[in-house]
């Protein structure tokens, strides 16, 4: 715990202005994105570090007197992982938000963690290449809670996820000290591969201070197809279809009724509200090759049984149709105080028996829920409506998660494909994962991170 005659120590690291210590500074850091009962406690100071040596005045400090640290980003993340549930410092990264370097010919970009992944998108863009990794927040979220999180997002069925674009990282541990992992190039077969350990590891192992990202060249062209069903089950066929026919969409998504019908009460947008669901796919390539993957795609939909069709090609049609579906969230919080997001992938061949357990569980226990999801990987969002601060309400809620959770472990999948574990999940992780395997996690926890400060009681208790 950090005392009050340590705060002055704190100052005297850093600029003095880059820590806060007034109640009223610090209150709003015991929270972040996720809508929970289970809040942290308010950190005793919120330190905004502008450089490496800054984090490592700050993690010696801390782990000479067993202080946890708290890093932190955009405070966007859904399950908890940066809230203080034993207080302590919180490493605030809005001020290491510097692209350091961008080099086109090796595709490369070098970029401090306080960056937002909106950024570097538009400067690879500039000059026609592309950072695939786009969270439905990307336009606010950084590149550091993106690396923490192993984000992912709806491109990630054709380019994969932030792991997957890591070239090296440069990361600070707990005693203070400098590791650079990786290298700065496309192939890298020399030893372990430290830096994919750190990327998801949400702050419990290192705190990442650089990162050297891989970019691609972007697609000359792309449209959206927008394929609604009468069933559920016929809009999964789709997307099998989808993948039966090697159509490869660069994303394949999912909105179910209840999603549909609230996000265009939310804002209109033209979504047919008489369907059962709708698929969203984005094909991209050559040009000349567009009118081919759509009539492709258009006739895998169709048999699987779709009655209504179109076709976005002008950035402002596709930008809409985006837009919709990023807003599912925000739509289905105002059908009620709050709204919990869940994170649940199975493999698509449970695809269907895994979205329609989601609807019977909620409709067991009364909730609202609208379903979204990347289903060309099999990751579904439900997103329940509810009162967190109705007790009966609540419990029906943790009762239906729990529910959801076993039915896609029995179906081969896993409690989370990219928001992680943080707090909110740590009590599921037992029935999740390999015994052994959490084991071996915790044993590479205390190796990393002897005195247990690193953002403790995350993913796993020790």
């Amino acid at each position: 715990m950090l005392l009050k005659s340590n705060i002055n120590s704190l100052k005297s690291l850093v600029k003095k202005q880059n820590v806060l210590s007034e109640i009223e500074e610090r209150y709003c850091y015991a929270q972040d994105s996720t809508n929970s009962k289970t809040y942290g406690k308010v950190p005793e100071a919120v330190v905004f570090v502008e450089s490496i040596e800054d984090v490592q005045k700050v993690l010696k400090f801390a782990n000479s007197r067993k202080i946890p640290v708290i890093s932190r980003g955009a405070g966007t993340n859904m399950v908890g992982a940066c809230v203080c549930p034993k207080g302590g410092i919180v490493l605030n990264f809005s001020k290491m938000n510097k692209i350091l370097d961008f080099n086109p010919e090796n595709m490369t970009m070098r970029v401090q963690p306080g960056v937002v992944l909106g950024d570097i998108k538009k400067m690879a863009d500039g000059e026609g290449l592309f950072y695939p990794p786009d969270p439905s927040n990307y336009s606010v979220s950084t590149i550091g809670g993106s690396i923490a999180q192993s984000s992912g997002g709806a491109l990630a069925f054709k380019y994969g996820t932030t792991k997957d674009y890591i070239l090296n990282l440069t990361v600070v541990l707990a005693d203070g000290s400098v590791m650079k992992l990786g290298a700065g190039t496309i192939k890298d077969a020399v030893g372990y591969h430290l830096n994919q350990l750190i990327i998801g590891s949400e702050g419990t192992l290192a705190v990442v201070v650089e990162a050297e990202l891989k970019l691609i060249p972007k697609p000359e062209a792309s449209r959206v197809v927008m394929a609604y069903f009468d069933c559920i089950e016929d809009a999964i066929k789709g997307v099998n279809n989808v993948i039966k026919d090697r159509i490869f969409p660069s994303a394949l998504e999912f909105m179910d009724k209840n999603a549909i019908t609230t996000v265009e009460k939310f804002k209109p947008c033209g979504l047919n509200t008489e369907k059962e669901a709708v698929l969203i796919a984005e094909l991209d390539g050559l040009e000349s090759s567009m009118e081919s993957q759509i009539n492709c795609m258009q006739q895998a939909f169709l048999r699987a049984g779709a009655s209504d069709l179109s076709v976005a090609s002008t950035d402002n049609d596709k930008e809409a149709i985006w837009t919709a579906r990023r807003a599912s969230f925000a739509a289905t919080a105002k059908l009620a105080p709050d709204v919990v997001t869940d994170d649940i992938i199975v493999p698509r061949a449970a695809l269907a028996k895994m979205v329609m357990g989601c609807r019977e569980i909620c409709d067991k226990y009364g909730l609202t829920v609208c379903i979204v999801g990347h289903v060309g990987d099999g990751n579904i969002h439900p997103q329940v409506a509810l009162n967190l601060d109705n007790d009966e309400e609540f419990k029906k809620y943790i009762r239906a998660k729990s529910e959801m959770y076993q039915l896609a472990v029995s179906l081969g999948g896993t409690i989370s494909a990219e928001h992680g574990v943080g707090l909110e999940k740590i009590s599921y992780i037992e029935s999740t994962i390999d015994i052994k395997a959490l084991e071996y996690m915790k044993e590479i926890k205390k190796m990393f991170d002897p005195n247990n400060i690193l953002n403790p009681d995350k993913i796993f208790k020790l």
